[in-house]
């Protein structure tokens, strides 16, 4: 496998976290949370998100994902407010494990030849 056709990715945790006693209108718990691991998002057993939580925060996720400058907004920013202007919930996001993944597994498109990138 030739270096060019890898890539990292940062898994990461998205946890429900809320100031202390105030209450939450999605349903969901503070210290609730999903992992993204590449692709794939894994909630633990018997654990939803609503998906006005999830719409609001999966535009920000592959960003996330990918290395950035320590100058960039994308690094420092980790919490996303809830949707719903009335909930005092936030979801933070945790980059937790770098990954590696090789282009030929993630997709059908060829690298273009000579590629060097």
């Amino acid at each position: 496998m030739a270096e060019q056709s890898t890539f990292e990715l940062w898994d990461l945790r998205v946890e429900v976290t809320a100031p202390p006693g105030a209450k939450i209108w999605c349903g969901a718990h503070v210290g609730d949370y999903f992992e993204l691991r590449g692709e794939m998002l894994h909630l633990p057993p018997g654990q939803g998100i609503s998906i006005y939580s999830l719409a609001s925060v999966l535009p920000l996720l592959a960003a996330k994902q990918r290395p950035t400058n320590a100058a960039d907004w994308m690094t420092t920013d980790a919490e996303i407010a809830c949707p719903d202007p009335n909930c005092p919930s936030r979801l933070k996001i945790t980059r937790t494990k770098l990954r590696r993944f090789n282009h030929g597994d993630t997709t059908a498109v060829p690298l273009p030849s000579g590629d060097t990138t």
